[in-house]
């Protein structure tokens, strides 16, 4: 049976251990040491790394963990990353027959030019594209490439599970009041994140229904986000991709 374990590593990030009782998979090593001394810890040989984009703190870990175990590395053919064996753009399949794992890679640039998603069916490992009541920061894209990023994700089945690479939840909630601060399923969902982070749990997974529900980067169409963004603008924002920039912005200042 598969399992899904967060490796946690420097401050906030979360490294994903797909795995069964004999092989793992593991996304945006960042940190080679946890992983390490997680597959050795339950006995793990290391079939497979998927990356999502070029950032430190998603590939650092990707030499040594290459030297000690040959994993086959996927990352986004739109990158400069070195170390990779398979560049990936959208649209292609990944199977990894050993763990009965497909996943479809989908496009999801904004963070950053080339950021690329892993989809199985039922589970998206996003990277910094789309957070828990967050987004990304635009280090390379823009607004208009981010949102069409965010409106692809949103189209997939609600049931998905969503596995980002940081624990960001509670602030993006914090920031999400702000705008949205109405939202009855946001309130709901702040008292129920804030009880798993006080016993030490992830927020992680959450689901692309949930996300609708309380993501305000996925409701530039709803008229509160609107309105928010009228006020941060103080003009009428017009068309949803201002609504998005407005509030991409606010939030790195928040």
């Amino acid at each position: 049976m598969l399992t899904i374990t967060p490796i946690t590593a420097f401050q906030d990030n979360y490294i994903w251990a797909l795995h069964d009782q004999r092989h793992a998979v593991l996304v945006d090593p960042g940190d080679a040491a946890p992983c390490i001394d997680f597959l050795e810890k339950h006995g793990l040989n290391l079939l497979a790394i998927l990356i999502t984009h070029h950032h430190g703190d998603h590939v650092g870990g990707m030499p040594d963990l290459a030297a000690r175990y040959s994993p086959r590395i996927y990352g986004p053919a739109q990158e400069n990353i070195p170390g990779l064996t398979h560049s990936v753009s959208d649209g292609d399949t990944i199977s990894i027959s050993e763990l009965d794992l497909v996943f479809n890679v989908i496009g999801t640039p904004g963070h950053t030019l080339g950021h690329v998603s892993y989809y199985d069916g039922d589970r998206l490992f996003c990277g910094d594209t789309l957070f828990a009541c967050g987004c990304g920061r635009l280090f390379e894209g823009t607004p208009d490439m981010m949102l069409s990023s965010l409106n692809n994700l949103s189209r997939l089945p609600d049931h998905t599970e969503i596995f980002c690479a940081h624990e960001y939840t509670l602030s993006n909630i914090r920031f999400a009041k702000t705008v949205d601060g109405r939202n009855p399923m946001l309130l709901e969902r702040e008292l129920n994140d804030k009880a798993r982070r006080s016993t030490g749990v992830p927020t992680l997974p959450s689901t692309i229904a949930q996300e609708k529900a309380t993501n305000p980067f996925l409701r530039c169409h709803e008229p509160a986000l609107i309105q928010a963004a009228q006020i941060l603008l103080k003009h009428p924002p017009r068309d949803a991709v201002e609504v998005f920039g407005a509030l991409r912005r606010a939030k790195d200042v928040f």
